[in-house]
């Protein structure tokens, strides 16, 4: 591969799709690393859209602050916006967008009136009892963020953090098996009509993300250079 702005004529734009815990945020942010691409999360797109007063950004505040759900024109027009930025030119990671074949439907317009193309739409496919395990069982250091895990990552000495030696450790509330578990039925009745859309496009790509990291890494890269050849 002899780098992806030299070999592709647009900005490649990848979709990354997968349930909470499934390791979007890890791969993403070594996704970026390798390749550099940009990690655009909605959420994180709207509140620095709010913070930095943009058009959009006005009209997304006035909506939440009203109660409302930012409606998909406003998150696409905070999309269009950052795209535009120079530190996407190597292409983009979209997170959380789209979450419906309409949301899908627009997002294509919207690329092609950036001239950014779709590489790829990534199924982190996952097993959903598996899963409840993994993200039930984590927790983090409340002083330094370090992760573990009750069963795959435990701290050397029990109850001292490995980088930081703090002795205080936290959960996340929403954390716990049944949580997780609605939380996971959710995700398919709300991802599979975007499987069948990129599925039909000839677009999707599946990779198990059950296994290690770096194993799924190396998945992940090689569908990102086979966009690039």
């Amino acid at each position: 591969m002899t780098g992806m702005t030299e070999t592709m004529t647009k900005p490649a734009v990848l979709i990354l799709l997968g349930p909470p815990g499934a390791g979007k945020g890890t791969q993403a942010r070594m996704l970026e690393e390798k390749f550099g691409l940009v990690q655009l999360s909605t959420g994180d797109l709207l509140r620095a859209a709010v913070a930095a007063k943009t058009e959009a950004g006005l009209k997304a505040k006035a909506v939440m602050e009203a109660g409302g759900l930012v409606s998909d024109e406003i998150v696409l027009a905070i999309l269009k916006d950052r795209m535009a930025d120079p530190d996407t030119a190597k292409g983009v990671i979209l997170d959380g967008f789209p979450r419906t074949a309409k949301q899908a439907e627009a997002l294509d317009g919207l690329l092609e009136d950036q001239g950014m193309a779709l590489g790829a739409a990534i199924s982190l496919e996952v097993d959903d009892a598996a899963m409840v395990e993994r993200v039930s069982g984590r927790y983090t250091c409340a002083k330094c963020g370090e992760g573990y895990h009750d069963s795959f990552k435990t701290p050397a000495v029990p109850g001292v953090c490995d980088k930081c030696g703090s002795t205080e450790f936290k959960r996340r509330a929403d954390d716990n098996a049944e949580t997780v578990g609605a939380r996971l039925e959710a995700y398919h009745a709300q991802t599979a009509p975007l499987i069948s859309y990129y599925d039909g496009k000839g677009a999707l790509k599946r990779v198990d993300a059950m296994g290690e990291i770096d194993r799924i890494a190396q998945d992940l890269a090689a569908i990102v250079e086979g966009i690039a050849d």
